[in-house]
């Protein structure tokens, strides 16, 4: 079902649609933090998943990252940039984060199972006992963050899972929500395609938003972490995803100029979302990648604002 643009008008100016111009978090350093990798069992497989924090303590607010179809973890969300602040796990951190940021089956140091393949309900499975785990751990239910593919395997996992985490964080949302996968064949043995440095370069698509060292050392970071594109089957998975059955507290954060998500088909997802703490952020002037842009300071204040705005 399309709506008509003075219907989407009215959606807009009913539902919260935030668009941030502020300053990025402060710090007193430009170091990066330590980065540790922990290996955590998901149904006898060995997840790899990162971890950056600042206090010794375990801090109120846990978040787990997950990364987008093509790259893994440490390319999308710790990318050191000299003269930079890229990281997203370091500036979550220095606004009173402990960050995680989970690898999924086939894609850096996570390897893949004996299939050779991933799916979305074992992806969502594996996100579901890392959760558990973090929470066990920290004594705190984390927010979950997707980007791209992972807010489509972040919706998944708390559908299936409704009082897993404390909220969700949807960024990049690439599928409409009314579109119905076909299933398709796949072969036995999965292609292991090898991953090139024009797919590692093809998300940065707004002319100045992020400089020329930044994108050479993200596609050198992001051929060495992922030498192979990971292999996914079972597609029709994906059509259980439905907003009418997330239940969770949710921040929908869109590029303005992401051609992966129209605002079209956000607004469509944004009002079927029963829970009504929900805010949804444009970010001006960022695309697919803007967390590694010119916008990233604006995106991780929304996720700050957010979270913190459910505590009041």
């Amino acid at each position: 079902m399309t709506y008509p643009l003075t219907k989407l008008v009215q959606l807009f100016v009913a539902q919260i649609i935030i668009q941030l111009f502020l300053f990025g978090p402060s710090s007193t350093s430009s170091e990066a933090a330590d980065l540790t990798k922990k290996l955590v069992d998901s149904n006898g497989h060995a997840m790899a998943l990162w971890h950056k924090q600042a206090e010794d303590v375990a801090s109120t607010k846990q978040i787990i990252l997950l990364h987008g179809r093509t790259w893994s973890s440490l390319p999308d969300f710790d990318l050191q940039v000299e003269g930079e602040e890229l990281s997203m796990m370091d500036n979550l951190m220095k606004l009173g984060f402990d960050v995680w940021a989970l690898d999924a089956r086939g894609y850096g140091e996570t390897k893949r199972d004996a299939t050779g393949w991933n799916n979305p309900d074992k992806s969502a499975n594996d996100v579901a006992n890392i959760v558990r785990w973090v929470t066990k751990k920290t004594g705190v239910k984390p927010v979950l963050f997707g980007w791209s593919y992972g807010s489509m395997t972040a919706q998944l996992a708390v559908q299936q899972n409704p009082d897993l985490v404390k909220a969700v964080v949807l960024f990049g949302y690439p599928i409409d929500p009314e579109e119905i996968i076909i299933p398709e064949s796949f072969p036995t043995v999965a292609p292991r395609e090898k991953n090139t440095a024009k797919n590692a370069a093809s998300d940065f698509i707004v002319p100045g938003s992020i400089s020329q060292k930044a994108i050479d050392m993200f596609v050198a970071e992001s051929l060495k972490a992922d030498t192979h594109r990971a292999d996914w089957n079972q597609l029709t998975q994906w059509n259980q995803l439905d907003a009418t059955k997330i239940k969770n507290p949710l921040l929908f954060i869109q590029g303005e100029h992401d051609p992966l998500a129209s605002a079209e088909s956000d607004a469509r997802f944004f009002i079927k979302l029963p829970n009504a703490n929900k805010q949804w952020v444009v970010l001006a002037g960022g695309d697919h990648a803007a967390l590694l842009e010119v916008t990233k300071d604006r995106l991780v204040i929304a996720v700050n604002n957010f979270v913190e705005w459910l505590d009041k």
